[in-house]
């Protein structure tokens, strides 16, 4: 049988539609700042990717600043509201490592936003941190990239804006996934990356709400309207533009793997696994699994020697054996190695789904019988 990918938060597989249009701008790569004719073409591409972008979230095409990727978008949306002066930074316990590592290098206090056992920020703890002293950038992303969990951002916006703070939002996981719209979110900044929508890696964006003063990370020239300087990557911009559009097209299709993905779960947690935020709004594609007697590494090596491919969490951390951020922040210390992350996306089926818990499911009862002999052998 043919392999699986089941690890679409992690990286998208690019969909023929992006590698087509990537495919014409490379062969007329002109430069976008050039006046001649293959110049002006490439300046049309990345405004129409621009506008492409822009409707995603539903906002105007001039709130887009399209950079290197989601975690250099970040990190401008953080330097930025310090510049703005706040001076404290609050990140969920959850938070994605190139938002919490850079949040760390500011020399400003770094407040942890906890979770409850389901990874749902506390809103109570936030409001009452925020009437503290210093003006706060508060960093929630919209949906964990590891339990898929879709966290309250209105209404923890309502709480930051009524203490005078700035809003962040990472909606890197979710975008494409489900609605998200920015004005609904209340964000001050909001970021996005390319891959994850299907489209190429290397590229992202900044998207930030009118007279939010963003300051510039990357200095030269006044490409993007000074904000990010350097020669725009035209098939890379193309290709997000692309995906943007496939995305926002196929966002129905995305929920129809709410009840693939509930079935897998069944499964699995009939056969004693524990799927972790199962009680929470959840991403419709992403299912996160764990058992105490299992670790990740064995269970991924296990699935890909089938042709299955998932992931212990998220991308960042692969191949390492640290325990999952997010389930240690739950407080499920006993799962906290044992964690397995299945993500569909656009060339995903309900036969992918349910051979991945058949597998899985096979997997573990052999495992549990080996343990058992292994418990009576030194009995």
């Amino acid at each position: 049988m043919s392999a699986i990918y089941l690890d679409y938060n992690a990286s998208g597989l690019v969909r023929p539609e992006v590698q087509a249009i990537m495919a014409a701008a490379l062969a007329d790569n002109g430069n976008p700042n050039a006046v001649h004719a293959a110049g002006r073409r490439a300046r049309a591409r990345i405004e129409t990717a621009r506008a492409q972008v822009a409707e995603l979230v539903g906002v105007d095409p001039t709130a887009v600043v399209f950079s290197s990727g989601g975690t250099e978008s970040n990190g401008q949306a953080l330097v930025s509201a310090l510049a703005a002066g706040c001076e404290r930074l609050i990140i969920s316990a959850t938070e994605h490592p190139c938002v919490a590592e850079t949040a760390l290098t500011f020399g400003h206090p770094v407040e942890t936003l906890p979770v409850d056992d389901q990874g749902v920020i506390d809103l109570a703890w936030l409001a009452e941190a925020l009437q503290r002293p210093g003006r706060a950038v508060v960093a929630v992303h919209h949906a964990n990239n590891e339990t898929g969990v879709i966290q309250p951002i209105a209404e923890a916006a309502r709480l930051v804006h009524a203490a005078g703070g700035w809003m962040h939002v990472d909606a890197i996981q979710s975008a494409g996934k489900i609605p998200v719209d920015m004005a609904a979110l209340d964000a001050d900044t909001l970021t996005l990356s390319g891959h994850k929508l299907g489209g190429p890696q290397g590229i992202g964006a900044l998207i930030s709400r009118e007279g939010a003063p963003v300051v510039r990370m990357v200095h030269g020239s006044s490409q993007e309207r000074g904000l990010r300087a350097g020669t725009e990557n035209t098939p890379g911009i193309a290709g997000f533009g692309e995906s943007a559009v496939c995305a926002l097209r196929d966002l129905p299709e995305c929920m129809s793997h709410a009840v693939w993905r509930d079935a897998a779960a069944e499964a699995v947690t009939a056969a004693g696994a524990t799927v972790l935020g199962a009680k929470a709004e959840r991403l419709p594609n992403t299912l996160f699994m764990a058992v105490p007697d299992w670790d990740s590494p064995q269970q991924l090596i296990t699935l890909d020697l089938q042709g299955v491919m998932v992931s212990a969490g998220s991308a960042c951390s692969s191949g390492k054996t640290k325990p999952s951020k997010a389930v240690s922040a739950m407080g499920l210390y006993d799962l906290e190695t044992g964690g397995v992350r299945v993500s569909g996306g656009w060339g995903t089926t309900e036969a992918d789904w349910q051979r991945f818990a058949d597998l899985w499911v096979a997997a573990y009862a052999k495992h549990r019988a080996r343990l058992l002999e292994r418990a009576k052998e030194t009995a």
